[in-house]
């Protein structure tokens, strides 16, 4: 269903001083006037998983060689993978009394600000712009700071946009768990096109007394691609196109989809959908570097790869493990990711598959990354530790291991800034930032 009017900045943060109010005027203005959102080679991680098409995978040549630089906890669990802004700089999503979203500075650490949002901003999509704008998705909105934490707009939206995205036209793509589609102006939040509903629009003559649900309903359910959840995943986007795919679970069907929808600057259209998910998704889909080939896993274990023309399977990968977040892509080789699993790589033969390598004594606790080089990084238990291994991604041989001091569980995601650092973060709460070695 659609929201309500867009909400300023201004409106945001009333009370506010009249000093602090002009401030935040000049840099909503001043913030926003670059338009080119492409980070290019070697520009940190701007989205949850590196790039629109959810390629988890950098351009940066990766180092064998890391040191562990430093370690906070954040006193919250975190839910969500890391996004690094282009300077470096670390924005994560958490739950804690006083603040939901926290940024810091790479090298040191240094906490450059803390900012309160709804509870769900936890399990929000974030994304970076080229100017270090963040884009969180918060309780019924998508809210953006600027580098420095000021508010800069919100726009409400139903439910909790659980994707961020950039399209190639330099707008924010807004998917909430609840099916609610939008396309928004970096500079001022305003809606580009129509919003579009996934779970198809209400009608309000059947059942006149519908009122909106709550934000966070069926949010729990998300990060297993459950049925409450009719959009688990993070949309992955073909820029060139503007054609974009999304998992989706109608209530009361015994299947998900796989939808496929295209942006074109005017409109928001629907071009096809395919029952394919057996017990939904947990996995975001990836597209390949060409467009043609989307990567998808359901719950019922299997890694299947789609021609994106129209939608049919080219090939189904039994993988014994169901994936979760992303499928790491890069020079042809597939690196699943799901808690639970193996290390793994996998390749496209175009209608079958080959298993390069497995390593089925690195158990994956988390979402394994791919860089240039050749060089890969997952987390994994060894002894009653998380080990961050880093591996070759052609023979699947480890290179180097470096502890996780009081590392616990799994882990959200592995990011990797612009100058070869790696990110960790672990569910419960903690980040673990290395950098290279000379």
């Amino acid at each position: 269903m659609r929201s309500g009017r867009r909400q300023t900045g201004r409106a945001l943060v009333q009370p506010l001083v009249v000093a602090a109010v002009g401030l935040l005027a000049l840099t909503a203005c001043g913030s926003t006037t670059v338009d080119d959102i492409r980070v290019g080679p070697g520009k940190g991680w701007p989205q949850a998983f590196h790039d629109s098409r959810n390629s988890g995978a950098s351009p940066v040549t990766g180092s064998r060689n890391l040191a562990l630089n430093w370690t906070r906890p954040l006193g919250g669990p975190i839910a969500e993978p890391v996004t690094i802004g282009p300077d470096g700089q670390i924005f994560v999503t958490t739950r804690t009394p006083s603040c939901n979203i926290f940024s810091f500075q790479m090298e040191t650490g240094r906490k450059r600000f803390c900012n309160a949002m709804g509870p769900s901003a936890i399990a929000g999509g974030t994304a970076v712009d080229g100017a270090t704008n963040v884009y969180v998705g918060d309780d019924g909105a998508v809210i953006t700071y600027n580098a420095l934490g000021q508010p800069r707009w919100r726009t409400p939206v139903a439910g909790v946009p659980v994707s961020v995205q950039f399209t190639g036209d330099g707008k924010v793509l807004s998917v909430t768990q609840s099916g609610q589609v939008d396309v928004l102006s970096r500079q001022t939040g305003d809606r580009e096109v129509s919003t579009y509903q996934l779970l198809g629009e209400p009608d309000f003559l059947k059942t006149p007394g519908l009122n909106r649900p709550p934000d966070d309903q069926g949010l729990d359910d998300c990060a297993t691609g459950g049925p409450q959840c009719p959009v688990a995943n993070v949309s992955a986007m073909d820029e060139k196109t503007g054609r974009f795919y999304a998992t989706v679970w109608q209530p009361g069907d015994g299947i998900a989809d796989l939808v496929a929808l295209t942006y074109d600057g005017k409109e928001i259209r629907r071009d096809w959908s395919a029952a394919m998910l057996t017990d939904g998704s947990g996995t975001s889909p990836t597209l390949s570097p060409d467009g043609s080939t989307l990567y998808v896993g359901d719950n019922a274990n299997h890694l299947m790869a789609v021609d994106t023309s129209d939608g049919h399977t080219k090939w189904v990968q039994d993988l014994g493990f169901s994936a979760r977040g992303a499928v790491s892509v890069m020079d042809g080789v597939l690196v699943p990711a799901g808690d639970g699993g193996h290390l793994m790589a996998i390749r496209d033969k175009g209608d079958s598959t080959e298993i390069v390598w497995e390593r089925k004594d690195l158990e994956l606790r988390g979402r394994p990354v791919q860089t240039a080089g050749g060089t890969g990084y997952t987390v994994a238990p060894m002894g009653d530790n998380l080990t961050l291994v880093t591996f070759d991604t052609r023979s699947g041989a480890t290179v180097r291991s470096n502890d996780l001091p009081g590392a616990e569980g799994s882990t959200t995601g592995t990011s990797v800034g612009a100058e070869g650092e790696v990110v960790v973060s672990t569910r419960i709460g903690e980040l673990f930032v290395f950098k290279p070695e000379k």
